[in-house]
């Protein structure tokens, strides 16, 4: 079974590199974005777009699933997440360290009230 993009609980994102996010809002597609849970109890059709026709704007086509054995993807996709995990906080301070040396070099303030 593939991702239910009928779902209520399905969001897709797509980025200005073309790469496109396909998951579960509620985390629950522990293999997405390839395919949802067989009987997923969350499951709710999507009623905003219920009739409508859809444009020829297509989503690229999802990246073929990863050679790994029937049941391993969960846990590479968990393995990928703790890669991630582990490197957002050193990510984020050096963004924020980049951005305040920045600020300081053109003498900007955030705040500009009361001048």
């Amino acid at each position: 079974m593939a991702m239910r993009e009928q779902c209520k609980h399905f969001q897709s994102r797509t980025y200005e590199s073309g790469e496109v996010a396909r998951f579960c809002q509620l985390d629950l597609a522990p293999e997405a974005p390839w395919r949802c849970p067989e009987n997923c109890e969350a499951y709710a059709p999507r009623l905003a777009d219920v009739g409508w026709a859809h444009g020829s704007l297509i989503e690229p086509a999802i990246e073929p699933e990863p050679d790994v054995p029937p049941g391993a993807i969960a846990s590479v996709l968990d393995s990928a997440e703790d890669i991630v995990n582990d490197v957002a906080p050193d990510v984020l301070s050096e963004v924020r360290a980049e951005q305040e040396a920045e600020a300081r070099k053109e003498g900007r303030r955030w705040w500009r009230f009361g001048r």
